[in-house]
């Protein structure tokens, strides 16, 4: 007698979860790094002294940009339960 067992999808289906969850998080690691590699562009630009100058004869007024901080706390993943 041989036991059948059912194809069970959840444990793929978690699985694929995890590998969604992956990537997500790579989305948003390398979205934070862009942005803050904007940020320093922007900042070191506006820093320039002509550039100063430029912008002050031109009416603009550009202040320096802070990089992206994380919350304190955000360093902990969250409780999940199945």
């Amino acid at each position: 007698m041989v036991e059948r067992y059912p194809d069970l999808k959840a444990n793929q289906n978690f699985l694929e979860l995890q590998a969604q969850l992956e990537g997500t998080e790579n989305r948003i690691n390398v979205a934070r790094n862009d942005y803050n590699n904007s940020v320093r562009k922007f900042n070191t630009h506006i820093r320039g002294l002509i550039r100063r100058w430029a912008i002050k004869i031109a009416g603009g007024d550009f202040e320096r940009k802070e990089p992206f901080k994380a919350q304190p706390g955000a360093d902990v993943a969250p409780v999940v339960e199945f």
